[in-house]
């Protein structure tokens, strides 16, 4: 008999045929809490870590429907703020919310870390926020350091589960090393690491992961409740759960976005190299500058054979950025077999391509970036050995060391 993943796409495949749908009817953490009648919560504080994407199956707002139903006391924002209204990394600010008139204590501002003033009135935070499966995306260390001032204070955490977008099964890229650690990269986890944020945050808890800010070491386990989704299997893109996508951040509008994020963001680091989408309809999803014959760069990346990966040429022009109103020329790229293709390469493919055929150095292009290409990367090793040659081949084995390690590891902590 077949397994059931390959019968599930076989089924998926035969059912866009004939035009009927098969999505999954997955149920979100704040829809599983609804149906326990909010256990847990009753009777207490509540506190709500959320933005626009915190919402049910019909787009009901996390903070509406526990503001209805418990002691809704405070918001906290994150970065782009609980109503989305703050651009990629403009600073939040503290404040009261229009619609709730609720306390809202901003992360992203002076402080990324909930000071203890923060939570004095407060018996447990819920934490609700879609994840996109990535470790530079800044919510998951969002969590983390709220995580350790709970710890501290003695303040319950409660994380409501949504899907990974990029599925369950893939896990990409090295560890970060001492020295990288950062808002970027808080834990020593891979860049593509495979977990729910539920399971991210039993993992942070449970192994010591939480590294606080300033040098501060030390590993903090607060009291942490998951509350699990129903439906969601491992196998699952964020397109098969049949749950509506709302952007957990402007550059991440479809569901395409989060699995396109770490196949072209380190690249997005040095601004003035390539245009990755950002500033067009397509954020992580090309490579294009005014100088590429996209002609050109497709053939020398047909001949490299990416697994599971294939390229289209592409013309277009950014609305905003540091290509504004230039017509760029470049790739896009698609999955052939997404199981197979090696996500966060294939950048550095295109950088090896760009490189061969136009000898651009993005490490000298944007030197004053190299310092956060870095960070995000969790280590320099990448930036000091790729840029000697521009060959895949050079940091291949050190890329992929680490990651049946860690998917061991972290099957400890699967839910699913």
């Amino acid at each position: 008999m077949l397994p059931r993943h390959i019968l599930r796409h076989i089924l998926c495949a035969a059912a866009l045929t004939v035009g009927i749908s098969l999505s999954a009817q997955v149920k979100p953490g704040i829809e599983v809490l609804r149906d326990r009648g909010f256990e847990g919560l009753r009777g207490k504080r509540v506190g709500l870590l959320t933005n626009p994407s915190g919402v049910d199956s019909q787009l009901r707002s996390t903070i509406d429907i526990l503001r209805e139903n418990v002691n809704l006391v405070a918001l906290y924002a994150p970065e782009h703020g609980v109503r989305g209204d703050v651009w990629a990394g403009g600073k939040v600010e503290s404040s009261r919310d229009a619609a709730t008139g609720l306390p809202v204590h901003s992360l992203y501002g002076a402080t990324r870390q909930p000071t203890p003033e923060m939570l004095k009135d407060v018996d447990i935070v819920v934490y609700d926020i879609q994840d996109v499966g990535t470790r530079s995306y800044t919510f998951i260390s969002c969590l983390g350091l709220l995580m350790r001032t709970c710890a501290t204070v003695g303040v319950q955490v409660m994380v409501l589960d949504r899907p990974n977008p990029l599925g369950g099964l893939k896990v990409e890229g090295s560890l970060v090393r001492d020295g990288f650690y950062s808002y970027v990269s808080q834990y020593r986890i891979p860049y593509v690491y495979g977990l729910t944020v539920g399971e991210i945050a039993m993992m942070i808890n449970e192994e010591g992961l939480n590294r606080g800010q300033k040098g501060d070491q030390l590993p903090l386990k607060c009291q942490l409740t998951v509350v699990p989704m129903e439906g969601w299997e491992r196998w699952m893109t964020y397109d098969k759960t049949g749950l509506p996508w709302v952007m957990p951040s402007p550059n991440i509008p479809y569901p395409r976005s989060a699995i396109c994020y770490p196949c072209a963001g380190l690249v997005g680091e040095f601004n003035d190299y390539l245009n990755i989408g950002i500033g067009y309809t397509i954020p992580f999803d090309a490579f294009a500058a005014d100088w590429i014959d996209a002609d050109q760069l497709k053939a020398r990346l047909d001949s490299y054979k990416v697994p599971g990966v294939a390229w289209r040429t592409v013309h277009y022009t950014p609305f905003y950025g540091s290509c504004a109103k230039k017509l760029v020329h470049g790739v896009q790229y698609y999955f052939t077999d997404y199981e197979a293709a090696p996500m966060t390469l294939i950048q550095f493919y295109v950088m090896q391509a760009v490189y061969e055929l136009y000898k651009k150095n993005p490490f000298e292009l944007s030197a004053g970036r190299i310092n956060m290409f870095n960070k995000v990367c969790g280590t320099d090793f990448v930036s000091k050995e790729f840029s000697k040659r521009f060959k895949v081949s050079d940091i291949l084995s050190y890329w992929t060391a680490e990651t049946e390690g860690f998917r061991s590891l972290s099957k400890k902590y699967y839910l699913y």
